[in-house]
């Protein structure tokens, strides 16, 4: 997919820098009672293994490191090395695949791969392989998964277009990829990919 910007946005994210995005939802806290990310928001980004760039992008959203971070992917096979599949039954996993992609946050047995500024204090990974074309081609572009998280400060409201991306924050980025929200008007569950039980309706 060629899109306004999404070379730029990939550049910036291999230089190790924090990027604004519209996703098809945002994920939050799973085990926060009070979430209004997961509507269809704009989102920041960056390297999940880059710990300078989750830090800077933590700092910009003012966001606790423990409470953890989603990964979206463009396919499966760019989780392969972040879940441990084989600790899912042969039905849970089934029941995850049939999800994606879309809007569906599954919390995974992670490996030890994916390094703790990513976990938190959680033993899994929250997971999406998003159906939206511009998070899809970031990730293809970029050759890996992405966090992402709303592009908001901890307590504000997340913006739901470009436009409502506030000054200070358009500022901090690295750069903004032009776009639309995938239009979600309701949050969407998170699950434990385990036991299947929803941790967040």
């Amino acid at each position: 997919m060629t899109a306004p910007g999404l070379d730029a946005a990939i550049a910036a994210l291999r230089r190790g820098g924090v990027i604004a995005c519209p996703t098809e939802a945002v994920w939050c806290d799973w085990s926060s009672d009070v979430c209004s990310s997961d509507l269809a928001v704009w989102g920041l980004g960056c390297d999940p293994f880059d710990e300078a760039a989750v830090m800077r992008l933590l700092a910009i959203k003012r966001r606790d490191v423990a409470k953890g971070l989603l990964l979206v992917a463009a396919d499966v096979g760019q989780l392969d090395r972040l879940v441990d599949w084989q600790a899912l039954p042969r039905d849970r996993r089934d029941a995850v695949l049939a999800s994606w992609p879309g809007a569906s946050t599954w919390v995974m047995p992670a490996t030890p791969r994916v390094p703790r500024w990513i976990t938190g204090e959680h033993d899994g990974v929250a997971v999406r392989v998003s159906a939206h074309p511009l998070v899809r081609a970031l990730c293809l572009g970029f050759g890996g998964a992405l966090v992402s998280t709303s592009a908001n400060a901890a307590g504000e409201p997340p913006a739901r277009d470009e436009c409502g991306l506030a000054p200070w924050l358009r500022e901090a980025v690295d750069a903004v990829l032009p776009g639309r929200t995938g239009g979600l008007e309701r949050p969407t569950p998170i699950r434990d990919a385990r036991s299947g039980t929803v941790l967040r309706d």
